[in-house]
């Protein structure tokens, strides 16, 4: 059996299925709203580094910036859970199957940090007293990017998952401190730290128990990686539902439970439970963070009124998805559940969310005190107005498809 190709193949018909959805993704006006949004930023972004403020903590900025990229890692390798029955007696060879999907996962990965990296440069050599130099920086960050995706493919073989956990922390640890040394201390000596750190980081990789082929994870991985890019294609377009990663959330676990128990609310329980077990919860905290932090550092301009819609508009593209959560579940048309209430309670879920989003990215706006007034009603009212219109938008679509069915 030639490994190599098949892989090939696999990712020619996960690509296959894809690529027709992409139509309908630039049709939606996706493509004109991040032109806008590129052309934006780069007025807004030239105009800041000539005019750079004072005191920028530039690198907080860039080890806040670097560190998550450089840290992040994924790898698709296309595996099916029939893979555990038919390639096991392949499993020594394995190591063609997923070569390339170890090459394409880092290749990917650091272009992008290498993109960031070239975008934040002109800022960072402004602002810094003391910059590193280019070249030297850059490939640094292409190392550690390296490095860091050795250890990330290594916690999935692992046995253990405390140890992968444990391993995943020192990975952080390391990247964090890595990066941090480089930024602040001198090169020669930056550089021996950072060397000892990568030294330690590989050779600890080396103790945990590992599989050849960590089979049922790789596969749970696939799961949740294509689950996710169906959930961002179904922002646009009706595509066909998949499995989503789950986390349990304990201290999360008791929201929800006080909705009555009754018939016309049981999907507004489901919903709620849902949402906070689900990857979409984690990308509207972290996307909230990052409005909340810009918001306020723009705060008592027009600029901060954009970012302030702009994220709010992302975390309803998120919400939105909620929609189509749980659509093709069979015990929905078991369980006691009103017609209608799947849709309405999708849909009142969604828009209170996004109003308690609209009003805490309002928050840091009240820093400029009440010296613009008119500003901070109108983008309050804009981001409740951009809720409505959310709320309005979901509640038709829900009645197309009620139709349909």
């Amino acid at each position: 059996m030639d490994l190599k190709s098949l892989r090939v193949d696999r990712r020619r018909q996960f690509w296959g299925e894809i690529i027709p959805y992409l139509g309908y993704v630039m049709q939606s006006g996706v493509a004109v709203m991040f032109m806008f949004a590129f052309i934006t930023f780069s007025a807004w972004y030239t105009s800041f580094v000539q005019h750079i403020p004072d005191g920028l903590p530039i690198r907080w900025i860039m080890l806040i910036l670097l560190v998550p990229l450089t840290i992040h890692s994924s790898f698709r390798t296309y595996l099916q859970s029939p893979d555990v029955v038919f390639l096991l007696p392949q499993e020594s060879r394995m190591k063609e199957y997923l070569s390339g999907s170890w090459t394409s996962g880092v290749v990917y990965k650091v272009v992008g940090l290498v993109l960031v990296f070239l975008i934040s440069w002109p800022l960072y050599v402004r602002a810094d007293a003391e910059p590193k130099s280019f070249l030297s920086f850059m490939i640094l960050l292409i190392i550690l990017k390296i490095i860091s995706s050795y250890g990330g493919w290594k916690e999935l073989s692992m046995v253990s998952i405390r140890a992968a956990l444990g391993y995943r922390l020192l990975r952080w640890a390391v990247m964090t401190l890595a990066i941090a040394s480089w930024l602040w201390e001198p090169t020669g000596k930056s550089l021996v730290y950072i060397g000892l750190l990568c030294i330690t980081f590989i050779v600890a990789g080396t103790f945990p128990v590992k599989h050849l082929v960590a089979w049922e994870r790789l596969i749970a991985k696939e799961k949740t990686q294509i689950g996710r890019v169906m959930l961002v294609l179904g922002w646009f377009v009706n595509v066909p539902e998949r499995q989503q990663r789950v986390y349990s959330r304990r201290l999360l676990s008791r929201l929800g439970s006080g909705i009555p128990w009754k018939s016309q609310y049981a999907y507004r329980y489901l919903i709620t439970k849902s949402f906070i077990r689900s990857d979409i919860l984690g990308i509207i905290i972290r996307a909230g963070l990052l409005g909340l932090l810009l918001v306020w550092w723009t705060r008592g301009s027009l600029l901060a009124s954009g970012i302030y819609l702009f994220f709010l508009f992302i975390i309803g593209m998120q919400l939105s998805s909620l929609k189509r959560f749980h659509s093709e579940s069979f015990w929905l048309n078991i369980y006691p559940i009103q017609p209608n209430s799947r849709q309405e309670n999708a849909t009142e879920f969604v828009f209170r969310a996004l109003v308690l989003s609209a009003c805490i990215l309002w928050l840091p706006l009240l820093g400029t005190g009440l010296s613009q007034v008119g500003l901070l009603v109108g983008t309050l009212v804009a981001g409740l107005l951009m809720s409505l219109l959310f709320r309005i938008r979901l509640s038709r679509k829900g009645n197309v498809d009620s139709d349909d069915e």
